[in-house]
């Protein structure tokens, strides 16, 4: 029987003190880059009876900044909700999961006691790998260099990763992936990644329009700014039913109904009808089909809808679930 994972909020813990092999780095989008390096932490964890740790960030440091600086537009968008990136990191044998939060006091905070109090005291770290030009503390004034001597100091060894290359010699970063997803190239994306894009939520309440047009969906907030860009998408439901079911789903703002409505992801369940408020859904992205649009009345809208469901039953003809 698997541990159950733990997630920290505050650090030190308050319920161990087990020593951990540990990464850091914010992890947006746990891509393949992410899951070589988190296959090496679950390696070593088990060789030396470590816990497989991973420390992340909310919001992302750059978020943080721009937010500061009063410049939003170098705010990054987001690949993976928190709930998203927490599931991911677990599926890839983290047994601890920090979600440090990114505020001033972290940021003014030296690099000395970045070590000390979240590495040390923290997590009893004895074994830590970060990537080659990985940077900490106070104006980021801390490096490998100070890692290994503390290191030395304080009982734990530092390891570093290289980059990780796809088949084509490209970096796998977060920033290719967002890429991937701004434009629609969903199979880039699925390399990136080793399998589609994802986004996990609560069905709530909508308007209720999609159901008086003869297209109910199930709706799922969505984290702002989206990596993802907006459209209509092919998509397999998970959640519902034993086996994941067909859907045709919108991500955007419905322009045709709502001006400066919130980002919404509208999926409708080819073919059926399902009870879904309330419950957690997990909705994988698999063939990017159009923009969104506004039409200029229901009608049109109603036949767009009609042609997208039909674009995706023919997928699914083809690819099957």
């Amino acid at each position: 029987m698997k541990p159950v994972p733990r997630l920290y909020r505050t650090l030190p813990r308050r319920d161990t003190t087990a020593p951990s092999a540990l990464t850091i780095g914010n992890f947006d989008g746990v891509h393949r880059g992410h899951q070589a390096i988190l296959e090496q932490v679950r390696g070593q964890a088990g060789q030396q009876g470590l816990i497989p740790s991973v420390m992340t960030f909310a919001p992302h440091p750059r978020a943080f900044f721009a937010h500061r600086g009063g410049r939003p537009e170098l705010i990054p968008t987001q690949i993976s909700s928190l709930r998203d990136k927490v599931a991911l990191l677990v599926e890839h044998g983290m047994r601890q999961i920090v979600i440090q939060r990114f505020n001033q006091a972290l940021a003014d905070m030296s690099a000395e006691a970045f070590i000390e109090q979240l590495l040390v005291r923290g997590l009893n770290t004895r074994w830590l790998l970060v990537g080659e030009d990985f940077r900490f503390g106070h104006k980021r004034s801390g490096d490998i260099e100070l890692l290994r001597r503390m290191g030395r100091a304080h009982g734990f060894t530092v390891e570093t990763i290289a980059d990780i290359n796809d088949a084509h010699g490209q970096r796998i970063s977060s920033s290719a992936l967002r890429t991937a997803l701004a434009v629609g190239n969903l199979p880039h994306s699925c390399t990136l990644l080793g399998g589609p894009f994802r986004i996990t939520g609560h069905v709530i309440h909508g308007q209720k329009l999609g159901r008086d047009l003869g297209f109910p969906t199930l709706n799922l907030r969505v984290p702002a700014p989206c990596a993802a860009r907006s459209g209509i998408y092919v998509v397999r439901v998970h959640g519902l039913d034993a086996d994941p079911l067909p859907g045709v789903a919108s991500l955007g703002v419905r322009p045709t109904v709502t001006r400066d409505g919130p980002l919404l992801l509208e999926t409708h369940i080819l073919d059926q009808r399902v009870n879904a408020y309330g419950k957690l859904v997990c909705v994988e992205f698999l063939e990017f089909l159009r923009d969104e649009e506004s039409f200029p009345d229901l009608t049109t809208l109603i036949a767009a809808i009609q042609q997208d469901a039909q674009g995706a039953r023919d997928y699914f003809a083809s690819h099957g679930l």
